[in-house]
């Protein structure tokens, strides 16, 4: 059975080749073609999906799966690693820098914020001051359950787990489960 792994290695050139040609045209062009085929789940779209966010991200690695209805804020700060699957309708805010390690796995319906409202100015709505942003690091070996919410600020430890729905505020220990909301330690691994 070719895996996705196997898929990559085998066409690899080719989409290097792909990349190359793709960084030539507008970063315009390229976020229309990737809201063109954000809702499609067929192979030939998800390898697209990966020429574009190869063209476009701070840094990516190889054999990386986006699934369909991802949206993506702040490309230049968003780094990924190898092996990582980023599932359908997750949202990564990568304004304030967001770096995601190899073999990650994250569910769909995820959220990944790296930015929050401030709120001291008493005299404008919440809404319109200023954002602060804080980093949120990924390590690798990590699996983010779906619905979770990983907010500003966050350090996710390698061989984690993030179970489904969790609210992350603090960091996340290596080698452990969390759950809930917000986010408590379940148990060691």
């Amino acid at each position: 059975m070719n895996t996705g792994r196997e898929k990559f290695k085998k066409n690899r050139t080719l989409i290097n080749w792909f990349v190359k040609i793709f960084k030539l045209l507008p970063k315009s062009i390229r976020l229309f073609i990737w809201d063109f085929t954000s809702s499609y789940s067929q192979l030939p779209f998800i390898g697209l999906r990966y020429i574009l966010i190869k063209s476009m991200l701070k840094s990516c690695g190889d054999n990386v799966k986006i699934g369909t209805n991802v949206q993506i804020l702040g490309w230049n700060n968003l780094q990924l690693g190898n092996n990582i699957s980023i599932h359908s309708n997750c949202y990564i805010d990568a304004y304030g820098g967001i770096y995601i390690g190899d073999n990650v796995s994250i569910a769909h319906n995820t959220s990944i914020l790296s930015t929050n409202h401030d709120y001291k100015d008493n005299k404008l709505p919440i809404k319109y001051n200023p954002t602060l942003e804080s980093p949120v690091i990924i390590s690798q070996d990590v699996w983010i359950g779906c619905g979770c919410r990983i907010l500003a600020g966050v350090k996710i430890n390698e061989r984690s787990i993030i179970a489904a729905g969790a609210v992350v505020n603090k960091e996340v220990k290596m080698k452990t489960i969390v759950g809930g909301v917000p986010a408590k330690l379940i148990k060691q691994i």
